[in-house]
């Protein structure tokens, strides 16, 4: 078993490290409240969804998408589409500066934001080629239930504490002067890394309806 946790533990940790949109979001949310109680909706939003992706790809369904791989390239195109619009979103977003009390909480709404994780954690094909994929490829190595679960306990308890960690860091980075302009580049930012990553997917899209077709 502890094996099988350290496995997890490492693999999903290498994982979730990359900026993407779930990640960017959650630290931006952190940054834009001054009370960290209105953060912690979203995070628990963040761990929750990658607790959920984890736990299905523990459970075989990425044996499914294995088996199937014409689901990887509707889930891939889906994802391109998925990229650009949370790309052209995070781009246009309106930024405002922390003040004094709560005039500087975040502009949207707990519903909105809410939602706006989920679509960044359930409907990111990166999240879920890394959880599904990945991490359930690992998951077939431990036929045990109990290696499998704490290979499973491992994966998502990367995803709590991360959460939790880079949403502070959000805090301490809404301390700092020029927060509105912080703010929107760390969009801008998160937009570009999100038109990349829809490249990328375009690309290995066009390359596997290539090959299917020679």
């Amino acid at each position: 078993m502890l094996v099988a946790f350290i496995h997890g533990f490492l693999l999903a940790l290498a994982l979730i490290l990359p900026l993407g949109p779930q990640n960017t979001f959650v630290i931006s949310q952190g940054t834009t409240h001054r009370h960290y109680r209105r953060t912690v909706p979203v995070v628990l939003t963040a761990a929750f969804s990658d607790t959920i992706l984890i736990a299905a790809a523990v459970l075989g369904v990425s044996f499914v998408l294995m088996a199937l791989p014409v689901l990887k390239e509707i889930l891939t195109f889906l994802g391109i589409v998925f990229l650009v619009w949370m790309g052209w979103q995070s781009w246009r977003m309106p930024v405002h500066a922390v003040q004094s009390g709560d005039a500087g909480m975040a502009y949207w709404t707990l519903r909105r934001r809410i939602l706006h994780t989920l679509r960044a954690s359930l409907l990111n094909p990166h999240a879920i080629m890394d959880t599904v994929v990945v991490i359930g490829g690992g998951a077939a190595l431990y036929p045990a239930p109990a290696d499998k679960l704490a290979y499973a306990l491992a994966a998502a308890l990367v995803s709590w504490v991360w959460f939790f960690a880079i949403s502070l860091a959000g805090r301490a980075l809404g301390q700092i002067h020029n927060q509105a302009r912080t703010l929107r580049w760390m969009n801008r930012l998160s937009a570009g890394i999100m038109w990349m990553v829809a490249g990328r997917y375009l690309v290995q899209l066009g390359h596997a309806l290539w090959n299917a077709q020679s």
